[in-house]
C-alpha cells in the first residue's frame, strides 16, 4: 500500500506516520505540508510545499497512491467562522478533489472531531465548518472516504503537539489517561490507536463512513 499524509508534523499525523512506518504492508509514504517532518525512513518522502490549497505545481506527483491520511487541522479559537472554514473546509476539499482526479481507487480517511455537526445546522461554529467538510468529501468520487471522529486522543512514544496550550492541558491531564480510559472507554484514544485504525480501515474497509471515538478504538484493537 502506497500511502500520502497531510499533517504529518502534527501531533495526530505524527501517530499515524509512526504506524505507517511500521507497517510492513505499508510500501511508501508520500508526507505533504508547510514543513517537513523531524525524521527519517527509508519508506518516507517528503514534500513540503507552502500552498495547500493548490496542489497543481505538484500533481506530477500525486498518482499511484492507494490511501490519503489527511491529519491537517487547527483550532478554532480565536477564529471567525469565515477564516476558520477557509483553513479547514476550503483547503481539505480542494486538495481532496486533486487526489480523487488522480487517484480514484483511493480510500480517503479525514481526521475530523467528536461532536462534528453533519446537519451544518448546529450552534458550535467548529462543529458545523467540520460537519460541511464531511459531507462533501463523502460525495467525491473516491473508492471509499472514512470520517474520523476522535476525542480525547492521548499521545505515545515520545510525539507531542505543535500548540502551546494543548501542550499544558496534556502535561496537566495526560498522567491521568489510564483512569479517563477505565472510566470514559468510548472518549479517549491514543495517537498510535487512531494510526493503526486508519491503516485497517483502509486495507479493509468499515461498515460506515463515519466513525465515531469507540468505532475507532473497536478498529484499531479487531481489525475491522
Amino acid at each position: 500500500m502506497k500511502v500520502i499524509l497531510f499533517g504529518a508534523t502534527g501531533m495526530v499525523g505524527q501517530g499515524v506516520l509512526r504506524e505507517c512506518l511500521l507497517d510492513p504492508e505499508v510500501e511508501s509514504v508520500l508526507a505533504i505540508g508547510r514543513s517537513a517532518a523531524a525524521q527519517r525512513h527509508e519508506k518516507l518522502q517528503e514534500l513540503v510545499h507552502s500552498g495547500l490549497s493548490d496542489l497543481s505545481a505538484i500533481e506530477d506527483r500525486l498518482s499511484g497512491y492507494d490511501a490519503c491520511f489527511f491529519c491537517l487541522g487547527v483550532s478554532a479559537a480565536g477564529m471567525n467562522e469565515e477564516t476558520y472554514r477557509r483553513v479547514t473546509c476550503d483547503l481539505t476539499i480542494a486538495a481532496a478533489r486533486t487526489l480523487a482526479k488522480l487517484n480514484p481507487a483511493m480510500t480517503f480517511i479525514y481526521v475530523s472531531g467528536a461532536g462534528a455537526d453533519s446537519t451544518e445546522r448546529g450552534r458550535m461554529m467548529w462543529a458545523r465548518v467540520k460537519g460541511k467538510t464531511e459531507n462533501a468529501l463523502l460525495q467525491m468520487p473516491f473508492k471509499a472516504a472514512y470520517m474520523f471522529r476522535p476525542g480525547y486522543i492521548q499521545p505515545l512514544h515520545g510525539i507531542r503537539t505543535k500548540t502551546k496550550w494543548y501542550g499544558a492541558m496534556y502535561a496537566a491531564i495526560g498522567p491521568l489517561y489510564p483512569v479517563w480510559k477505565l472510566l470514559f472507554p468510548n472518549y479517549v484514544t491514543t495517537t498510535a490507536c487512531v494510526g493503526r485504525a486508519m491503516l485497517n480501515v483502509a486495507k479493509r474497509g468499515a461498515p460506515k463512513s463515519v466513525l465515531e471515538n469507540r468505532d475507532i478504538n473497536r478498529v484499531c484493537r479487531d481489525g475491522s
